[in-house]
This record gives structure tokens, sequence and C-alpha cells, in this order.
């Protein structure tokens, strides 16, 4: 039974250690910007790590008025790269915090 309670105990500082280190990553991650383009880098979208639109860079030869359905794609292409940015960085951030629950038995 002490042997229970000291495993539990043991379990509790474990988890609230990841608990700590998820904020810190969480936080560190908002902090980080991420700068997404698209094939012909004409347009740049930088996004912050908490997936907050921060910036968009048009170069102006981009700009057709008379084919705005281009302009569109091309934004949201570079929009979705710098998003597609913040996931893996989430992914590889959160992995390994995410591994150690495995040893918690969750």
């Amino acid at each position: 039974m002490a042997n229970n309670m000291m495993n539990m105990q043991k379990m509790m500082k474990q988890a609230q250690k990841m608990q700590a280190q998820m904020e810190a990553s969480q936080k560190e991650l908002a902090e980080t910007t991420f700068t997404g383009t698209e094939p012909s880098g004409m347009i740049k979208v930088t996004v912050t790590g908490d997936k907050k639109v921060e910036k968009i860079d048009l170069k102006p030869d981009v700009v057709d008025p008379d084919d705005i359905d281009m302009l569109q794609d091309l934004l949201l292409e570079a929009t979705n790269d710098a998003l597609s940015q913040v996931d893996a960085a989430q992914e590889k951030s959160f992995g390994g915090i995410s591994k150690g629950l495995s040893g918690l038995g969750f």
C-alpha cells in the first residue's frame, strides 16, 4: 500500500513537471514567428506560433486587378505554408513531452 502511494506521488510529480514543460514550450512557440511563401516567392505571410497572422508582404508585380483569383490562391498557399510550419514546430516541441506521458501509463 505504501509503495502504491509512493508511485502515485512520483507520477504526480512527473505530471506536474511535464505540465510546466508544456506551458514553457507553448509560451516559447507563441513568441516565435514563421514565414510562409508560395512557389513564386511573390507573397510572404508571417504568423506567430499561436497561429495569428502578423504580416503579409506582397511584391507589386503580383497584384493584377484582372486576376484577383490568382492573388487569392497565392495568399492561401503562403498562409497555409506558414501554418504548416507552426504545426511542425508544435509536433517537434510537444512530441517529446507527450512521449513522457506513456511512461506514466497514459
